[in-house]
């Protein structure tokens, strides 16, 4: 089930599109396992292991805050990743959230 999970996990984030971010929430609703938002954070922290890329950057909490930069190289490797895709990040927070928030449904 684990494994199933992280693929419709996987599957999500790989469909935001570049410039824009989703929450973990977002994705937990859009997969059918609402209470879920924690888990997809874990999923998300294995990204880096799957063979195909996971662009996890692109998932913060439902307030815009990067909660899992942490789990990238260095403590600034998800806010370059966002920079360099136009979004502007400030106190570990999503500048203007609800313009570049992407639903996935």
């Amino acid at each position: 089930m684990e494994d199933n999970f992280y693929e419709k996990v996987f599957t999500v984030t790989r469909n935001i599109p570049k410039g824009k971010v989703t929450s973990y929430g977002a994705i937990a609703r859009f997969i059918g396992a609402s209470k879920s938002a924690r888990l997809v954070g874990w999923a998300l922290n294995k990204s880096s292991l799957h063979k195909e890329y996971v662009p996890a950057h692109r998932v913060v909490n439902r307030n815009g805050l990067l909660t899992g930069k942490n789990h990238f190289a260095n403590q600034n490797t998800m806010i370059e990743l966002l920079h360099s895709e136009g979004i502007k990040v400030e106190n570990n927070r999503v500048v203007n959230f609800k313009d570049v928030f992407w639903h996935p449904e």
